[in-house]
């Protein structure tokens, strides 16, 4: 056991040896992930948050919303990958679709309900007022939910970002290149590689939470501080896809 313990230090310390050797290296792929990274999740971005939010708005679909959200968690990234190897070929396009597949569900999970949960009084003082449907939704509902919706983005970039090693097996590039060729780099090359990873997805998510303090609305942060509540994490599971499902079908 001690000896064992003794070669995964050992290693681990390697690890960082690979990095003072290599560091050129792993930069180039450390932005090779980025911007897969960052196209799948704008692109995720893009597809998702209008119909996630319209649905919010009207109230309407919550257990397709949920179920497209259980399904996307379901799938695997590989199979992924391999089914668009046939339909897209080795290359960025192929690997980007996938991830964009895999950071859907939290962001429409997350939308959906922070948009539906908005207090439906203030929704109608604000169209008492006169505001247009539009003008409830981007100037009541969205900055009212954007902690939650932001809670979303953040658990989406997580798994784009811990998915992104498995491009390399498709021509996508990155870190990954590293990971799957310990014949090459050995595994303190991996190990290192693997580092990178987790400090890559730590630094966005720091990112992330910076930007989300900065668009978080003035009043949302007085109420936080003088209630000590903290934005949670919508995370619907199968159950309550079927609990919804069950109560939307009398309704229907």
């Amino acid at each position: 056991m001690l000896a064992l313990g003794s070669s995964l230090g050992t290693q681990f310390l390697d690890s960082f040896k690979f990095m003072a050797n290599n560091t050129g290296h792993l930069l180039h792929d450390t932005l090779a992930t980025l911007a897969l990274s960052g196209a799948a999740l704008g692109v995720a971005l893009a597809v998702t948050l209008p119909p996630a939010v319209w649905l919010g708005h009207v109230h309407r679909g919550s257990g397709f919303a949920i179920r497209i959200a259980n399904l996307g968690r379901a799938l695997p990234e590989l199979g992924l990958i391999a089914i668009f190897l046939a339909l897209l070929g080795l290359g960025f396009l192929n690997v980007m679709v996938a991830l964009v597949i895999v950071g859907i569900p939290p962001i429409l999970a997350n939308t959906f309900t922070a948009v539906d949960g908005v207090d439906p009084e203030v929704v109608d003082a604000a169209r008492g007022m006169g505001m247009t449907e539009r003008a409830i939704v981007f100037k009541v509902e969205l900055p009212l939910a954007l902690p939650l919706m932001f809670a979303g983005i953040r658990t989406s970039s997580l798994f784009i970002i811990g998915a992104s090693p498995l491009a390399a097996i498709a021509g996508g590039g990155g870190l990954g290149e590293i990971i799957v060729n310990q014949a090459s780099y050995g595994f303190d090359g991996v190990l290192a590689a693997a580092l990178w990873i987790a400090a890559l997805a730590l630094l966005v998510q720091g990112l992330l939470a910076l930007l989300q303090k900065a668009l978080t609305p003035k009043g949302l942060k007085v109420r936080a501080r003088a209630t000590g509540e903290r934005a949670p994490r919508i995370d619907v599971g199968v159950a309550d896809a079927e609990r919804i499902a069950g109560i939307e079908a009398p309704a229907a």
